[in-house]
């Protein structure tokens, strides 16, 4: 799997760069362009000290790296395509970079941000999966790993029949900014 985006250095790109995307460098990723939107919505949307994120799918370069539904591979009879469940756990991180991308878009920087407070993951299941925690986590130990106690949240991680795009997996964040 590729990163969100081609790594480059803040002194080859001349930006100043936040500690959180120092941070994000570090782990070698970047943050994306944020998606354009497949539907009538808007990325992100700031109320009071909070910012809401749509749902992100696992966008690398502008598209999807995989789809289907996440599955143990047990089914056996289904002729849609299936994806591992560690594969998945990657694409739920690559889902929050690009939320937090999201956010950086509506705040401006992404050292705003005082906490994580909620992630919503959505799987897409086959019938048998019932993986989903362990597929969010990658999206929640991402946030752990770029904000420290900041990023600890609340979560919930639903297995659902189809995601947009057929998507294998979707998440939506809430933070909290100053």
């Amino acid at each position: 799997m590729t990163t969100p985006a081609e790594t480059t250095s803040p002194a080859e790109s001349g930006a100043p760069t936040s500690a959180v995307e120092q941070r994000l460098a570090e782990l070698g990723l970047t943050l994306p362009e944020v998606a354009a939107p497949v539907a009538a919505y808007v990325p992100a949307v700031v109320s009071g000290s909070y910012v809401y994120t749509s749902g992100q799918l696992p966008f690398i370069n502008g598209k999807l790296e995989a789809t289907g539904k996440v599955s143990l591979g047990e089914l056996g009879t289904s002729d849609e395509p299936t994806v591992d469940p560690e594969d998945a756990k990657r694409y739920a991180a690559v889902c929050a970079i690009n939320a937090l991308a999201a956010v950086k878009s509506v705040i401006g920087d992404l050292d705003r941000i005082t906490r994580i407070v909620k992630v919503v993951g959505f799987v897409s299941s086959d019938p048998t999966f019932t993986g989903q925690p362990g597929v969010i986590n990658g999206a929640s130990e991402l946030l752990g790993q770029v904000f420290g106690d900041a990023g600890k949240h609340a979560r919930s991680a639903v297995g659902v029949s189809v995601l947009p795009l057929d998507s294998p997996v979707e998440v939506e964040l809430i933070a909290e900014f100053s």
